[in-house]
């Protein structure tokens, strides 16, 4: 029995319908899906481009300023010199400077300690003001001048104040920072830069180069024969004695 007023569609056609449906749901399908592999492709591009390029530069840190209070010099002393430099050694050295404490009853032992690189300029020659009224000897006929020269001496230890400074500074927790300890091992520092350079000939080579100094001055003023030597000096509880 059929029933009026309906129309009546063929099995073939209905399958045909629905192939062709399925086929417009695939290529949707596969559309959305090429859409979404750009949109990734291009986010990883953007990643890989931003991670290569370069960082932005931190933010510079705001000028620090010193402030220097005024105040006056005053000049507490007046020396004259009459000095002839003739050598001068740059020491360095790194000075280890530990201040052990005792704490709760001397039952804790506590440290202060700093590490120092210090560079001092250590300088010798001679003073001429030792200089004797015997010391010159000028024979006038022979055109010929002897001199006497004082020994050689340290006449200057000073630290290179731009290479010295203090590497690491360490307080135990139960320690007192000592505010003198910067101070105390800059002077050891002082002693020892300066021993350094005696001890590699500061004294021997400021003889010589004295001895060479002045015997070419007093051969520019016309003397043909001029002998310079220095006053022998005998060490006696580490203080010359003539």
């Amino acid at each position: 029995m059929v029933n009026e007023g309906i129309e009546q569609v063929p099995a073939a056609e209905q399958r045909a319908r629905g192939a062709g449906g399925g086929t417009l749901a695939f290529g949707c399908m596969t559309a959305i899906g090429a859409v979404c592999v750009l949109l990734v492709g291009a986010g990883l591009g953007y990643l890989l481009a931003f991670s290569h390029s370069d960082p932005e530069p931190e933010p510079a840190e705001p000028p620090v300023q010193d402030r220097l209070a005024p105040s006056s010099a005053v000049v507490v002393a007046v020396r004259d010199l009459a000095q002839l430099q003739s050598a001068s050694y740059h020491v360095e050295r790194v000075i280890d400077l530990q201040r052990e404490q005792q704490r709760l009853f001397g039952l804790v032992k506590a440290q202060d300690a700093i590490l120092l690189v210090a560079a001092a300029d250590v300088t010798a020659g001679v003073d001429l003001t030792r200089m004797g009224e015997g010391d010159i000897t000028i024979d006038l006929e022979a055109r010929s001048v002897s001199i006497v020269l004082p020994p050689a001496q340290l006449l200057s230890t000073r630290l290179d104040s731009e290479r010295t400074y203090v590497h690491t500074r360490d307080t135990d927790l139960l320690a007192r920072r000592d505010d003198v300890l910067e101070s105390e091992a800059r002077r050891r520092a002082e002693g020892l830069l300066q021993q350094a350079a005696l001890d590699a000939g500061l004294l021997a080579r400021a003889e010589k180069n004295s001895a060479r100094t002045v015997e070419t001055l007093v051969r520019s003023l016309g003397y043909d024969r001029v002998e310079v030597r220095h006053r022998k000096v005998q060490e006696v509880g580490g203080e010359g004695v003539h």
